[in-house]
């Protein structure tokens, strides 16, 4: 069995160098990285993280 693992909103600020209340609007707005809301518990879980990150990629060009 593959254990997914969660972290907290404040790690995910951290990681991402996203602020807390831009994450918190982000989920107020349906939009942002994807979450896991048990009662008042906020967490992420560490994959949708990566794939957030790595959706907002940019590679640079060179010019020539």
């Amino acid at each position: 069995m593959d254990t997914e693992h969660y972290i907290t909103e404040q790690q995910v600020a951290k990681i991402t160098a996203l602020s807390l209340s831009k994450l918190r609007s982000d989920r107020h707005l349906c939009k942002g990285i994807p979450y896991h809301k048990i009662e008042r518990t906020v967490r992420y879980r560490v994959n949708d993280i990566e794939k957030f990150m790595a959706e907002h990629r940019i590679e640079p060009v060179a010019r020539s």
